[in-house]
């Protein structure tokens, strides 16, 4: 049995040769043939993987997908036992522990191996072996953050033994180094166990990565003791993690796309691992649920950028990165989990099928292919009615734009209060799009603060937020949506029609009809309309008299407004690299509406109070642009109407 070091016992590196060794198979599964890899990349590609790996060796890593920043695996101060930490690392004062836990998680060595497979550079090699001395030297086992959560344990432990399936047949991997590493992988896996109990009541992607972690850790270390146990409990919570996380339509539970491609992704590595050496197979009820979910996810896929919507927490976790694809591209995961759980390609060949050489079966059964990067079909009316939770997604053959709205019956917690938000697309450019996350943990006014309908494209009532924010990531009364309508006029038009009624406390419910023309424009009608009570109140109550703010959140463009005196209307141009985009906004029923746009927390155009945190958008975790926050606000005695016309430039 491993014993847990002393406070300032820091010598276990050097004497872990000392101990009986704990052998790491070097076959886990079969690395894919480097020709292939190599007609993945083209000559810049190659040139930016081989620089990542360089800038890494210099002592930089890049995180999240986005900047550069120093490669720090020290964490200052003395390292005490983790249960010391636990309740502490919520605390903004305390600093953000994302930055500290995402070096730690070793994400940089799938770079480091990637770029090794390819090159031969043996200065990768030495590298991976000198930061990974270092990180165990100042991170004693069971000492310090980095050992507090058994998720970042876990996905350590899986970067580990990916690179050592790479880096072990180098001469710059000693003997002394193989023996470290079976140490390391054991002294990982024995520190996720204490926690699951919590994992399991949060039933989220936590316990999916902490099962892989244990069950990554039984196939390495094969002869440990405990092995088999590890297998065993790895093997159930994860099937038992998938079938109560997995909604029967595909969605995931924690209502992100980014968490959504986590789970695909500790799907994936299981898959593999399972595949090759293991020989588990999933129960039918986990496979099918791992092709629904893929399907899910490729439905708000954007077919010329490889983008999904932002849609709710997004805190930059990308466990797999192996690709040279960006950090917002979800190609390489919907390829390989589609050939992985669906047995079909779901588009043709790019840069984006490295990750399926590595993850995915490639080896020719896969004759389905389902072109989504051309003609997408609307979803028909009976799959709007039988799965209430899935994505309702509107996409116009002829026209190159296509739209998601969300409508959703919350069974599990949400992580943002976004009913009703739209996402509009048009020739690849997310054009009303979702503001994203930013930061969980820091001091106000971004203390997870793009959580609000105030940020999103929908409606707020009485400056309310459609639910109850109870804490940074709980809300409770939560706004329950439904679908009303499904139309389509083929030749013509379709569209959609939902209601929540988050608003319910404040006698009325928010009603939006979406509908796409076949010539490219769309219109969107947003209603306040009154609940039907049998003591409702007459039409000039004061008691039926709101505040409604209608939001956009745009791109970054160059704008023009022209107003329209004489009626309620106002014309918002945007410059797009495609030609002017006309957003038309007529307050139809109800009093005149006030214009407000704000740019980066500051106001360019209206007046009234301005939030710091609109007007931004956060395309991945600690990362944030300017972006264009455009509402109309308006008053009146119910219902109260908007209609919003979007007027795309042809061709």
């Amino acid at each position: 049995m491993w014993r847990t070091p002393g406070r300032q016992d820091k010598t276990w590196v050097s004497q872990a040769h000392t101990l009986p060794p704990f052998v790491v198979s070097q076959s886990l599964y079969p690395l894919p043939e480097k020709d292939r890899l190599l007609r993945t990349y083209d000559e810049h590609c190659l040139a930016g993987l081989l620089l990542q790996a360089d800038t890494i060796v210099a002592g930089r890593v890049q995180i999240f997908g986005g900047e550069a920043i120093p490669l720090q695996l020290e964490v200052p101060g003395v390292q005490k036992h983790w249960t010391a930490y636990e309740k502490r690392l919520s605390a903004a004062e305390e600093g953000d522990i994302k930055f500290i836990w995402e070096v730690g998680r070793f994400g940089w060595a799938y770079t480091l191996a990637r770029a090794y497979y390819l090159s031969d550079r043996e200065q990768y090699v030495e590298a991976f072996w000198r930061y990974t001395r270092q990180f165990l030297e100042a991170n004693p086992p069971y000492l310090g953050v980095h050992w507090v959560s058994g998720q970042e344990v876990a996905l350590r432990l899986m970067a580990l033994v990916f690179a050592y399936q790479i880096f072990a047949g180098s001469a710059h991997t000693t003997e002394e180094d193989k023996m470290l590493l079976g140490w390391a992988i054991a002294v990982h896996a024995g520190r996720i166990p204490p926690t699951l109990a919590y994992a399991r009541s949060q039933n989220n992607n936590h316990l999916l990565s902490e099962a892989v972690g244990l069950y990554t850790a039984s196939l390495a270390l094969s002869a440990h003791p405990s092995a088999s146990a590890w297998r065993r409990l790895g093997w159930r919570l994860f099937n038992l993690g998938v079938q109560s996380q997995v909604t029967p339509d595909g969605a995931y539970i924690q209502h992100s796309t980014n968490y959504h491609r986590l789970m695909l992704q500790d799907a994936l590595w299981i898959n593999l691992l399972s595949s090759h050496v293991g020989g588990e197979q999933f129960p039918e009820k986990t496979k099918n649920l791992l092709a629904t979910a893929t399907h899910w996810l490729l439905s708000l896929l954007d077919p010329v950028s490889g983008y999904v919507p932002n849609l709710g927490p997004n805190d930059g976790a990308y466990i797999l990165p192996l690709t040279a694809c960006p950090f917002d591209d979800y190609r390489p995961v919907l390829k390989a989990a589609s050939m992985a759980f669906m047995n079909e390609y779901p588009f043709g060949s790019g840069m984006w099928d490295e990750m399926s050489l590595w993850l995915a079966d490639d080896s020719g059964k896969h004759t389905r292919i389902r072109n989504i990067m051309g003609k997408m079909p609307t979803r028909p009316p009976s799959s709007l009615a039988l799965f209430p939770a899935a994505a309702h997604i509107l996409r116009i053959d002829g026209s190159k734009s296509w739209a998601f709205l969300r409508a959703v019956h919350f069974t599990n917690r949400p992580g943002h209060a976004d009913q009703l938000h739209l996402d509009m697309w048009w020739r690849g450019l997310n054009v009303a799009r979702d503001a994203g996350t930013y930061l969980y943990n820091a001091s106000r006014p971004w203390d997870n603060a793009l959580t609000h309908a105030g940020v999103h494209n929908t409606i707020t009532v009485d400056e309310q937020d459609q639910m109850t924010r109870a804490g940074r990531f709980l809300y409770l009364d939560w706004a329950q949506a439904e679908m009303v309508k499904f139309e389509t006029e083929n030749s013509v038009w379709v569209s959609l029609t939902a209601r929540h009624h988050g608003y319910r406390r404040l006698g009325l419910i928010h009603q939006r009809k979406v509908t796409a023309y076949r010539d490219g424009h769309w219109v969107i009608i947003d209603e306040l309309l009154p609940v039907k009570r049998s003591n409702d109140p007459s039409p000039h109550d004061k008691s039926a008299f709101h505040s409604a703010r209608l939001h956009w959140l745009l791109p970054d463009w160059s704008w023009l407004l022209e107003e329209e005196p004489s009626t309620p209307r106002y014309n918002l141009k945007l410059r797009s690299p495609f030609g002017w985009i006309t957003i038309q906004v007529d307050c139809a029923l109800g009093g005149p509406g006030v214009l407000q746009v704000v740019r980066a927390g500051e106001l360019l155009h209206g007046g009234g109070e301005v939030s710091p945190t609109w007007g931004w958008v956060s395309p991945t975790y600690g990362c944030k642009h300017p972006a264009l926050s455009v509402a109309v606000t308006m008053q009146g005695y119910l219902p109260l109407r908007f209609q919003t016309g979007w007027y795309l430039p042809p061709g």
